[in-house]
């Protein structure tokens, strides 16, 4: 097991102190594991997965497989539009109190995990969490004043994910959004299935076109 620790102060990167095993993991045996990578590329196919000019991917997807353990989208993989049973890894467990995370698979998971771990602890019947970076849906959604983290809260933090739990909860549904205020062009979308977190997103794309 390799115990990696990560400046938490590279925007782009992960901020949490990851136990990683870099390990094969049995991901295309995953029943909606074909789902979720089709619902990525459909994402990326519109700009809200992808990679920043300076060469930093953005946007991640996630689905629940047991409990609080998560499938999600490998740090610095927005440059691929399909990712494959490679491109992903298991998140077995995480500590907000400590800011560690627990990961198995080919590559590290993405900076945003304790972010999708956090959705999947607060809502129980949240099945997929999508998060995408985009300029017009950010403003938009934040000048329709819809449910928001403070912008003082940084990304990838154990903050963000007590202040996404705080989100979620509020909402009390089985799907939703949060706009991620202190990352900039950053939201997160969950639902019950992959296709629902997806075509909110797909929804929110043509509506601040």
């Amino acid at each position: 097991m390799n115990t990696i620790q990560v400046n938490p102060l590279d925007e782009g990167y992960v901020k949490y102190t990851a136990d990683h095993t870099q390990e094969l993991i049995a991901v295309a045996e995953l029943p909606l594991w074909k789902e979720l990578d089709a619902g990525r590329t459909r994402l990326y196919d519109l700009g809200l997965i992808g990679t920043l000019p300076k060469g930093i991917g953005f946007g991640n997807v996630s689905i629940r497989v047991k409990d609080e353990a998560f499938l999600i989208s490998g740090t610095a993989t927005g440059n691929r539009r399909v990712l494959g049973p490679e491109g992903y890894c298991m998140v077995t467990s995480f500590d907000m109190d400590k800011n560690r995370v627990r990961t198995s698979g080919p590559v590290k998971a993405s900076s945003e995990s304790m972010s999708h771990g956090a959705i999947y602890r607060a809502c129980l019947s949240a099945r997929a969490v999508m998060h995408i970076h985009s300029r017009n849906i950010f403003d938009g959604l934040l000048r329709d004043h819809c449910p928001c983290t403070h912008a003082s809260v940084p990304y990838g933090t154990p903050e963000m994910a007590r202040a996404i739990i705080a989100c979620v909860k509020e909402q009390g549904a089985v799907s939703g959004l949060i706009v991620m205020a202190g990352h900039d062009e950053g939201l997160i979308t969950w639902g019950a299935s992959v296709q629902e977190a997806v075509d909110l997103l797909v929804e929110l794309y043509h509506r601040y076109r």
